[in-house]
């Protein structure tokens, strides 16, 4: 899913074609599916107006990999859509963010292997802040202010943040996908909940982060720096032996 405008970035660009390192972050995030399974059939998902940059960046990047490039749709739900139709019956579909570009290979192939026995399965987070329950006002020059609304309380023990990829059986998914679109599908597994399904969930990971705004770059390049050194390390050649 890479059909995203990209306005909270502020950029030029659409923050899934913004450079980590030499490479754009949609780049980084299809090698992670690649490296772990090279014959993956892919399906991008890209706003109609930046296709032909992709196809561009492509050729200039020798990507080779043979892609299905899908126009996305007036929201996430009717972009998974119409990805949705390119996809089989009787196959395993993931359904990531194209700028979550840090998801491990180790985690990519513990969804698959659980979505041989489970119709769905959905990495989660718990949550470590602390939870207030506020009441927003918005003031005349814009800014905001919180209330406390008196007696709210959240357990945040039982609190969780879904990540993707999302693994499903491709006739579940399908099928939940003919539903009417609803402002409560903000991820796929929102769209199995209504559609009445059983969702299996397991624990995600704290770097397979969501990169949408600046600050989120800040720490993306930190990341990248931090696990491209330890690559560095890991292949360091060893001095001769004396």
């Amino acid at each position: 899913m890479a059909a995203g405008s990209g306005q909270r970035m502020g950029a030029e660009l659409p923050k899934q074609f913004l450079k980590i390192g030499d490479k754009a972050i949609l780049h980084r995030t299809m090698d992670r599916f690649l490296e772990k399974h090279p014959d993956l059939h892919l399906i991008v998902v890209l706003n109609k107006d930046f296709i032909p940059y992709w196809q561009q960046y492509c050729v200039e990047h020798n990507i080779f990999k043979a892609q299905k490039l899908v126009a996305g749709g007036i929201t996430r739900f009717h972009s998974v859509k119409n990805a949705l139709e390119k996809v089989p019956e009787g196959v395993l579909v993931a359904i990531h963010d194209g700028v979550r570009p840090f998801v491990s290979e180790a985690l990519i192939e513990r969804l698959y292997n659980l979505g041989q026995t489970h119709q769905a399965v959905i990495p989660v987070t718990p949550c470590t802040d602390t939870i207030k329950v506020l009441s927003a006002k918005k003031d005349m020059d814009g800014q905001y202010s919180y209330e406390e609304v008196k007696g709210a309380y959240v357990d945040r023990s039982g609190i969780f943040g879904a990540q993707t990829p999302q693994v499903f059986h491709s006739d579940v998914i399908k099928k939940a996908y003919q539903q009417p679109f609803l402002p409560s599908f903000t991820d796929d597994a929102s769209v199995l909940q209504k559609a009445g399904s059983t969702i299996h969930y397991t624990t995600g990971e704290r770097f397979n982060i969501k990169i949408t705004s600046p600050d989120d770059m800040v720490l993306a390049n930190a990341i990248y720096s931090f696990q491209n050194k330890q690559y560095c390390d890991t292949h360091e050649p060893k001095p001769d032996a004396q």
